[in-house]
């Protein structure tokens, strides 16, 4: 999950967390996060398989905007065993 510039969260999966980071502060990343620059990591989670990742993302995007920045506090990025490769920000 990305926290925007505009206080909004982004939901999305992918294989290179830095990569994907880098690609939506750049410009490059989804629509949604171009006019919200600068984006900073906010949560991610590891998944087994890309299906999980996916089944996960779908799951977060569920979540009301309240919902999710209570996860986002319950373990912010960088806190944990989850901050790798998974599902955080869009392929």
């Amino acid at each position: 999950m990305l926290r925007c510039a505009d206080g909004s969260v982004y939901t999305g999966v992918t294989t290179d967390l830095e990569r994907r980071l880098a690609q939506h502060n750049a410009g490059t990343g989804a629509a949604y996060t171009r006019s919200r620059r600068p984006v900073a990591l906010a949560w991610s989670a590891k998944a087994k398989d890309q299906s999980s990742a996916l089944k996960r993302e779908l799951k977060l995007k569920a979540l009301t905007r309240a919902e999710k920045l209570r996860l986002v506090a319950s373990r912010p990025a960088g806190a944990g065993p989850s901050r790798r490769r998974g599902a955080s920000a869009r392929r």
